[in-house]
């Protein structure tokens, strides 16, 4: 298990700046050991920002997109098209823009698949088995002001379920009520895990999160569920002045 890593900016541009350029470079570097790598996004309005970062310097790094492979760390169970989709949010402002293979990027099932949530959450485990490296090489992943990540909450039955990939999340605590989400033992399986937040609303809950990991299913990840996710290679805190802890 990692030590975490804090790494403050002045403000959110200088955020979303960074994160992207390490990750182009992580990605391109990934490649270059002839890797095609496994990229785990969030959504939110940090990441919009980095996506659209992405965009904007894609053309300057030796990312080759048509080996990379995108996925998702929850999503929000509404029709495909639907503006709150995090996934839509992407394809907007970076996935269609890059020109990523659309055979790459696994998408969450929209609620009007015709499967129901528990199927859907089923279905994209399967895709994870039969598509997935087995790993990410970087997973990014949001913080809520009450410490939920991805669409784990706290004291939420779906955040101490053990022996899955993806999780049905139902009467969540932020709306919409359903949702899909990674299991902490899928978001393990990452090399990176790169935590993004930006925002005075997010510091109390960034303080609880690096006062040290948890085991899932303990009672600190119960009371914070950020406390779990760690890569095995590093775990880093990407936040603007506003949210990061005192130093």
């Amino acid at each position: 298990m990692t030590v975490s890593e804090v790494r403050p900016f002045p403000g959110r541009g200088e955020l979303a700046t960074d994160v992207a350029a390490a990750l182009l470079e992580r990605i391109a570097a990934a490649q270059a050991r002839g890797e095609v790598p496994h990229i785990g996004l969030t959504g939110g309005s940090i990441a919009e920002e980095i996506h659209a970062a992405i965009a904007r310097l894609s053309g300057d790094s030796d990312v080759d997109w048509s080996r990379v492979v995108l996925w998702w760390g929850d999503e929000r169970w509404l029709p495909a098209g639907s503006d709150d989709r995090n996934e839509v949010q992407a394809h907007r402002d970076f996935i269609d823009a890059v020109g990523v293979d659309p055979d790459n990027v696994h998408v969450m099932p929209p609620s009007d698949a015709g499967l129901s949530l528990s199927e859907a959450a089923d279905a994209y485990s399967a895709t994870v088995r039969e598509r997935g490296a087995g790993f990410f090489e970087v997973l990014m992943l949001g913080i809520g002001p009450d410490g939920h990540v991805a669409s784990l909450f706290p004291g939420h039955p779906a955040a101490v379920v053990a022996d899955a990939i993806v999780v049905p999340v139902e009467e969540s605590p932020k709306p919409p009520p359903e949702r899909l989400s990674l299991t902490f033992e899928a978001m393990e399986r990452s090399n990176a895990v790169w935590f993004v937040a930006a925002g005075a609303d997010k510091a109390d809950a960034i303080a609880r999160a690096l006062t040290g990991p948890a085991a899932p299913g303990s009672p600190e990840a119960v009371e914070c569920p950020a406390r779990v996710p760690r890569g095995t290679v590093e775990t880093v805190w990407w936040l603007d002045d506003a949210a990061a802890p005192q130093r």
